[in-house]
């Protein structure tokens, strides 16, 4: 009788036995190539990316659980690599991919219905439960028999029948939700007949050797294992903090806490955010002491439309915290520091956090209540503020800009100061003045459109909770024709509270 799969993965993991791993190569080869085929379009990165999953294989075999159905984790796994391999070589849009996939990998029978279904069979197939993907993949990728589904999924052939046949019908419902209107025996045909193909014949020996033995044969290879293993420890991440940290079910959304005595198991990597990170990162709310106390604060908040508002900061002050989670009342750009009224005593120290949630205000807003004890509302406050006034306009370092449709460019230095930019808004001059001289700045000069700014004074150190400005305020007038004026008026502030 065969050997099951875990049996060999034990085998490997024991004794790094190559036969062992050269019949789990053998069996599943042609599932990880042919998704990987779909995924890149392209027959040398397909074989790359089937290394790189194999060598992952090869490196966690004796980490996996007893439940792993191996088929679903390899077809997962192949999801990330490709992925990755996509990114790395900026690879073609879905619609090269569709075009690529019409002359390459589907046969007249099955031509039409294939053209549909393949561009969106692997996401449609992820988004399954554990189960129902595991019993699509046994049964039409590697076209197994119903008998070999159950011993596979532990289950008696009639209750394999039946799984199949209700995941079958929840693959139906995806792909329709993505506008294929198929019958779900015409999708079970062309899957079966297209999905898994014959890989190239000297690749599986090439995979069990190398990769039984964790080595990579080239860069691009090396780079996709390590991306992809990057992407399952987020995947990873997510799931660990689900279950060590606690959900909390509040006005409908569900939110991560982070336990004061006690931080997620997550990488410092993690944090090394940009904006195209962020979009792909698991629905996960993190807020920690930060692990870069000595690095410059940064922070990042995109919106990318149907993944919505994502945000993430590193060694950034408490306030940035309440910045991120409070926003303007009518946009999601951050509200300033300027225009916020805190209590006597707010957490000191500087925090890292990654907030990716579906309604990612409203989770920190309820961590920063739970976890802190601070809570913020917006209400009219008559507050000290600055007026900024016209008094000249023939100072040299103010010009409208004779190109207002034209590029602009932005340039600041601290100690001695720089401001200059060409072809910016005046209005972020005045957002500049405000961080510069944390409080409000009023703009009275009644100045629209864009300007040329050249600004220079002496400064020798930024305190941006107690800054100077008398030798900002003498540039203002000397060099730009404009004062900043100290009174008072109603402004709508975020005033924050100490709760229970």
């Amino acid at each position: 009788m065969p050997t099951d799969d875990l049996t060999l993965l034990r085998e490997f993991a024991a004794t790094r036995s190559e036969p062992a791993f050269a019949e789990l190569v053998r069996r599943h080869l042609p599932l990880v190539h042919a998704a990987a085929r779909r995924h890149t379009g392209d027959d040398q990165l397909a074989e790359d990316v089937a290394q790189a999953v194999f060598i992952i294989l090869a490196r966690k075999a004796g980490s996996l659980g007893p439940k792993t159905i191996l088929t679903g984790w390899l077809h997962r796994t192949t999801r990330y690599a490709a992925a990755d391999a996509r990114k790395q070589h900026h690879r073609r849009q879905l619609r090269e991919h569709e075009a690529y996939m019409e002359t390459t990998f589907n046969p007249p029978e099955t031509d039409a219905a294939w053209q549909q279904i393949a561009p969106l069979l692997d996401d449609a197939v992820d988004a399954l439960g554990e189960r129902d993907r595991a019993a699509v993949l046994l049964r039409f990728f590697e076209n197994k028999t119903l008998a070999e589904v159950g011993a596979a999924m532990a289950l008696s052939e009639d209750a394999a029948r039946l799984r199949v046949n209700r995941a079958l019908e929840k693959l139906r419902g995806k792909l329709g939700k993505a506008g294929v209107t198929l019958g779900a025996a015409l999708i079970a045909s062309a899957v079966a007949a297209n999905s898994a193909q014959a890989a190239p014949a000297a690749l599986a020996a090439k995979i069990s050797v190398i990769s039984a033995k964790g080595l990579a044969t080239t860069t691009t290879i090396t780079t996709l294992v390590k991306g992809t293993l990057k992407i399952m420890a987020w995947t990873k991440a997510k799931l660990v903090i689900a279950v060590s940290v606690g959900l909390l079910l509040t006005t409908g959304t569900v939110m991560v806490t982070v336990k004061q005595t006690k931080e997620p198991i997550v990488d410092d990597s993690l944090f090394e955010f940009n904006s195209g990170k962020l979009r792909w990162l698991p629905s996960t709310l993190i807020v920690r002491g930060t692990h870069f106390p000595e690095e410059q604060a940064t922070s990042d908040a995109s919106d990318f439309g149907r993944e919505g508002i994502r945000m993430a900061g590193r060694s950034v002050p408490f306030e940035w915290l309440l910045q991120n989670a409070y926003g303007s009342p009518t946009n999601y750009q951050s509200w300033p520091t300027t225009r916020m009224l805190l209590p006597p005593k707010i957490p000191s120290g500087k925090f890292d956090f990654i907030d990716t949630v579906q309604n990612p205000r409203k989770a920190l807003q309820t961590l920063l209540k739970n976890k802190y004890g601070m809570l913020g509302h917006y209400e009219i406050r008559d507050v000290d503020v600055f007026l900024l006034r016209l008094k000249t306009s023939k100072a040299l370092g103010l010009k409208p800009s004779q190109n207002p449709n034209g590029l602009g460019s932005f340039h600041e230095e601290f100690g001695p100061a720089l401001y200059f930019v060409e072809n910016h808004p005046f209005s972020e001059f005045t957002e500049f003045l405000e961080r510069r001289l944390n409080l409000q700045v009023l703009d009275q000069t009644g100045l629209k459109g864009h300007f040329d700014i050249n600004l220079k004074w002496n400064e020798k150190e930024i305190d941006w909770k107690h800054p100077t400005f008398d030798g900002l305020k003498s540039a203002l007038l000397d060099q730009l024709g404009l004062e900043i004026v100290p009174s008072r008026a109603p402004i709508e502030m975020l005033v924050v509270e100490k709760v229970k």
